[in-house]
């Protein structure tokens, strides 16, 4: 699995239906959104072999890639949204990623050929029962699936209220999947037995430029404004930028972090 651009010739028929919340917001996903913290992937490593092949479906714009390239062998990171894939990081400097368009449902792995099915942010969108049988098929015996997301992100108690106001402008436009995440992934029906996982949070020091750009790049900011043709981010701009004060200032962010460790049988 070595480096290469991805594949769009050989991207499966399937891809064409998936629900694309995110390839309109591809390039802001790429430059907004958080990075994972080394905490995370000290849990995954504890139970993984660090020269491990690992499958990351769902990958995006890389922000889980990354942390997994440092930590294990060879990365297969696939995403059905070729936009996405454009924006990832690995295509200028590939290591050990390869990147293809594929689906979570049906990737061209072999049977039981890597140690780390890595989910980051992406298993609400998945047909599970179909990702879950795939996740059977491509890991190897003791083998770990590790799925984890972030809930909504925590604001200052000054940013309260401009926050609470851009919450209700896009509360209708989330997806329905949106619940599971606010969930924490409670009541999948998961493939394998549930190893032991740290309590984790998501944080970043951010100015107010970085913040709305977060914002910006949410899937119900695409859909309000697509809906109805206004910038839910534009509108509480000025009411944030009063309750942050200097725009330079940097503040800490955090979001809860839940991660799912699952082991298959030897």
């Amino acid at each position: 699995m070595s480096g290469k651009v991805p594949d769009r010739s050989a991207a499966p028929v399937a891809v064409a239906g998936f629900k694309d919340h995110f390839s309109q917001v591809a390039g802001a996903y790429a430059q907004w959104r958080p990075s994972y913290p080394e905490a995370l992937f000290d849990a995954i490593g504890a139970v993984v072999a660090a020269g491990a092949a690992v499958w990351e479906p769902g990958c995006g714009s890389g922000q889980a890639t990354r942390g997994l390239s440092r930590r294990f062998g060879r990365i297969f990171a696939t995403d059905p949204s070729a936009a996405q894939l454009d924006q990832h990081w690995a295509l200028a400097d590939p290591g050990n990623v390869t990147l293809a368009v594929e689906p979570g449902e049906a990737t061209s792995l072999a049977d039981r050929s890597v140690g780390l099915v890595a989910v980051a942010q992406a298993l609400h969108w998945f047909d599970r029962t179909r990702f879950f049988a795939e996740c059977g098929r491509v890991l190897a015996p003791g083998g770990v699936l590790a799925a984890w997301t972030y809930q909504d992100l925590v604001f200052p108690d000054e940013l309260a209220g401009p926050a609470d106001a851009f919450r209700e402008q896009i509360a209708a436009h989330w997806p329905a999947e949106r619940a599971e995440v606010d969930a924490g992934y409670a009541g999948y029906a998961w493939p394998f037995p549930a190893l032991p996982a740290p309590p984790l949070r998501l944080s970043a020091e951010w100015n107010l430029l970085q913040l709305l750009g977060y914002l910006g790049s949410l899937s119900a900011t695409a859909r309000c404004r697509a809906s109805t043709g206004r910038d839910p981010v534009a509108d509480q701009a000025d009411a944030l930028a009063a309750a942050w004060g200097e725009p330079a200032r940097v503040r800490t962010m955090h979001w809860p972090l839940v991660l799912h460790l699952r082991r298959k049988a030897d």
